[in-house]
């Protein structure tokens, strides 16, 4: 049976992309392929990597702030473009952004210092894994 694959991103222009390789570091270790692409990625770099990949998740870890418009954008091309991939973020969000994240579409949002346990489960989760 194939790996699932699985897509960690940075978006815009955040450049601190420790917690990013730690959770794919992680996931890799937990089985999963990892496709990292790396920092100042666009929505749409994303959404385009994630399609022809045939992920079945993207994570995003984002520290700019800039979370509820970036997360928007991508959240707002995947609708209308037809994709249907779950979508994890994980970064320093702001608890009254949480819930309109969620309410945007995204599966989860994770700060700082959540368990890689966690992390590993709730991916397991949304990939099928057992």
């Amino acid at each position: 049976m194939p790996k699932p694959k699985v897509i960690i991103a940075k978006l815009g222009l955040d450049g601190h992309d420790r917690g990013a390789k730690v959770i794919a570091r992680a996931l890799a270790e937990a089985g999963f392929e990892v496709v990292y692409t790396g920092i100042r990625q666009t929505p749409s770099q994303v959404i385009e990597t994630a399609i022809q990949e045939d992920a079945k998740l993207i994570g995003i870890s984002i520290l700019s702030g800039s979370h509820m418009e970036l997360i928007g954008e991508l959240m707002r091309i995947m609708r209308e473009s037809g994709v249907s991939i779950p979508v994890l973020v994980g970064g320093i969000i702001p608890p009254e952004d949480r819930d309109a994240l969620l309410k945007m579409g995204v599966a989860g949002v994770y700060g700082p210092g959540t368990p890689l346990r966690e992390v590993i489960d709730i991916v397991k989760k949304l990939t099928g894994v057992s």
